[in-house]
C-alpha cells in the first residue's frame, strides 16, 4: 500500500505581506498534488476580520472544511483564540478518520501550540498521525518535543504505523536524534537510515556516519532553514521532495514538503 503525504504551513490562507487571500489558490494548489494525507499548519478556523475584508475571496467554511472538499475527511486542532477567531493545525484525508485529539502543549502565554493526534484508517492498517507545530524558542520546543515523543508512546505504542509531520521550527537540528531514538522513526529526507540500515542510524547518533539532514523549506522562494519535517515509522520511503519556485513563494512561506510511503 503507498501513500502520498503533504506537510504545509498555510500561513493561514493570506500572502506574507498585505495579508491577501491566497486559500483560493492554495486549494487548487494542493488538490493537484492527490496527496491520500496532508499535514496543514496555521490552519484559519475562523477569522472574522478577513472574512468581512475580503468577503468575495474569504470561504464561509472553516479552511480545514473549505480545504478538504468533497475528497478527504478533516480534523482541526484550535490552538491560538483571540477575539476575532483561531486557528491551529488541521490534517485532510482521503480515508475515515477514526478519532482526532488536540493536545495543548503551549510552553507559555506568547504561543499556542498543540499535538492534534488523529488515527487514519487505510485499507490495510490504522495509521497514527501528528500534526505539529513547536514554538520559537529553543527551550519550548525541546519541552514540546519530550511532550510529543511521550504522546506517541501512549497513544501508538512500539509497532503501530506513525507519521509526525509539520512545522518544527528546529533549524538547528537539535530535535531529530532523541526522535530517532525513542521512538523508531526516520526523517524521510535522511536517505542513511532507509537505505543503509540500523547500523548506520547508530553510527549518525554517536557522530561516526552520515549527519541527519532535513530538507531546507524556509523560505518559499529560496529555502534556506530546515523548519518542516515528516517522521515515519513502519513505512518505507519511496519519494520525498520539496516543493518550491514562484507559484508556492506566493502561497505562503513556508515550502510544502511531498513523500510518497509504502507500508512494510
Amino acid at each position: 500500500m503507498r501513500l502520498k503525504i503533504t506537510t504545509y504551513n498555510i500561513h493561514k490562507g493570506v500572502s506574507s505581506f498585505g495579508s491577501r487571500p491566497r486559500v483560493h489558490a492554495l486549494k487548487q494548489a494542493i488538490g493537484a498534488l492527490q496527496s491520500d494525507i496532508l499535514f496543514l499548519q496555521e490552519v484559519q478556523g475562523r477569522h472574522d476580520l478577513h472574512a468581512v475584508k475580503h468577503a468575495t475571496d474569504w470561504p464561509e467554511l472553516p479552511q480545514q472544511e473549505f480545504l478538504a472538499g468533497d475528497s478527504h475527511h478533516c480534523a482541526y486542532g484550535m490552538n491560538a483564540v483571540y477575539d476575532h477567531g483561531h486557528h491551529g493545525n488541521a490534517l485532510l484525508s482521503s480515508y475515515p478518520i477514526l478519532s482526532s485529539r488536540n493536545q495543548n502543549i503551549s510552553d507559555h502565554k506568547y504561543e499556542s501550540r498543540g499535538i492534534l493526534h488523529c488515527v487514519v484508517q487505510t485499507p490495510h492498517a490504522d495509521v497514527h498521525c501528528y500534526v505539529i507545530h513547536l514554538g520559537l524558542f529553543a527551550g519550548s520546543r525541546k519541552r514540546q518535543n519530550d511532550a510529543l515523543i511521550q504522546a506517541v508512546q501512549e497513544s501508538a505504542g512500539r509497532k503501530s504505523p506513525v507519521i509526525i509531520a509539520g512545522d518544527f521550527n528546529d533549524w538547528g537540528n537539535r530535535l531529530s536524534e532523541e526522535l530517532y531514538a525513542s521512538l523508531g522513526v526516520s526523517e524521510v529526507f535522511d536517505a542513511g537510515l532507509s537505505t543503509r540500515g540500523f547500523g548506520t542510524y547508530l553510527r549518525q547518533l554517536s557522530g561516526r556516519g552520515p549527519k541527519i539532514q532535513p530538507a531546507r523549506t524556509f523560505p518559499a522562494a529560496m529555502p534556506f532553514l530546515q523548519l518542516d519535517r515528516i517522521y515515519v515509522r513502519g513505512f518505507k520511503v519511496e519519494d520525498a521532495q520539496v516543493l518550491h519556485g514562484t507559484m508556492w513563494a506566493k502561497l505562503s512561506d513556508h515550502a510544502p514538503l511531498v513523500t510518497t510511503l509504502s507500508l512494510k
